[in-house]
């Protein structure tokens, strides 16, 4: 924004600093000369013409002293005001600085302001704090942007490989090539909605609705319960109902994506639970061992945990990031933990609407 150049606030304040010196010097004076008017003898008014003069009036003399003193609390004012609000507004510098610094692209500097707390103080805490989450931010979108550039590489250069060993061998069997084409052209479609929808739940634009999270839940369920019989799981669903505000199209992909977690990630045979309650939406599933360590990273994006291998229902790595987003989105809270036997317990806890009392218990 283009504004006009004006004073700073150091002069500002000098002049105020010294604008309220000359005022209380002035009242001050006032305050004497009324006091001092009391000693004049009756019948006598002090610089009146047509009366004669009074030598020993307390107040001959006195505008000479009086214009010296404002004199010097003026200039007392403009000098120790301009040291003073140099003093006070440092801090103010120090703050500046770090902007410009932080506007040329680098936000790796702080300002740390030392000293106790008090209003500058409380601003440079709170401008480092947004340059610590900044810094952090730009440091994800960029991990994030190289790993969704190799990822969707990956399928480009595949297809690129098929059509060169089609190209040298003519009589090489069409209908595999357009098989294995597909396969690849699908993968790459899915990864790059499955990238459209992360920015838009991280853009958090969608309109709130109230929700029943586990209408939700019977909903993904019912969904993947094909995949869970062909790989021979057993999916169990309980709970009551569960209000919250939301997308229900987020919520619903929220969902759909932690059970077909719980499922592409399991053992031959085993179980997978879906619950909803007073915590929330719950799926546990059954599965190999995973450290604290390793479950931690799960929701990074394309981390699909060191022994887990990609399979043709295994997803793009986005599944667990994307139920972060949404979850952040909404102003929710997501928790993973490991099972002690095995497989992965994940918790999505959404905000409830406003007034609503009714108390739920999750099923177990």
């Amino acid at each position: 924004m283009a504004r006009e150049p004006g004073m700073s606030v150091r002069l500002k304040l000098t002049l105020s600093y010294a604008g309220f010196l000359m005022v209380a010097g002035a009242l001050l004076l006032a305050a004497v000369w009324v006091s001092l008017l009391r000693y004049i003898p009756d019948g006598v008014a002090y610089g009146l013409p047509w009366f004669p003069p009074n030598r020993s009036d307390p107040l001959n003399g006195l505008s000479l002293p009086a214009a010296i003193v404002l004199w010097m609390l003026l200039l007392f004012g403009l000098v120790g005001g301009w040291l003073l609000a140099g003093r006070m507004l440092a801090p103010l510098d120090r703050i500046t600085d770090a902007t410009r610094t932080a506007a040329t692209g680098s936000l790796a500097h702080r300002i740390e302001l030392p000293g106790r707390s008090d209003e500058f103080r409380e601003l440079a805490d709170a401008f480092d704090a947004m340059l610590a989450r900044l810094e952090a931010h730009v440091a994800e979108q960029r991990r994030f942007a190289a790993n969704a550039s190799h990822e969707l590489r990956t399928p480009l250069a595949i297809t690129q490989t098929l059509l060169e060993v089609a190209r040298e061998d003519p009589t090489r069997d069409v209908g595999e090539l357009v098989e294995r084409l597909y396969a690849v052209n699908t993968r790459a479609i899915d990864l790059t909605e499955a990238l459209l929808l992360l920015s838009r739940a991280d853009q958090r634009s969608f309109t709130r609705v109230p929700v029943d999270l586990s209408l939700i839940a019977e909903e993904a369920t019912e969904a993947l319960l094909p995949l869970a019989e062909e790989r021979g799981l057993t999916i169990e669903t309980a709970g009551e109902v569960t209000a919250a505000v939301g997308s229900p199209a987020l919520l619903l992909q929220l969902t759909t994506n932690l059970v077909h977690n719980a499922i592409v990630h399991n053992v031959p045979g085993g179980r997978v639970w879906v619950t909803t309650g007073a915590e929330g939406v719950t799926v546990e599933n059954t599965g190999e061992r995973l450290s604290a360590e390793l479950v931690a990273t799960l929701v990074e994006p394309f981390r699909r945990g060191s022994e887990r291998v990609r399979t043709d229902h295994g997803g793009v790595g986005l599944g667990l990031a994307i139920v972060n987003s949404i979850t952040a989105a909404h102003d929710g809270t997501l928790t993973l933990t490991p099972r002690d036997g095995g497989g992965l317990r994940v918790t999505v806890q959404l905000p409830t609407p406003a007034g609503d009392t009714r108390g739920r218990t999750a099923a177990g």
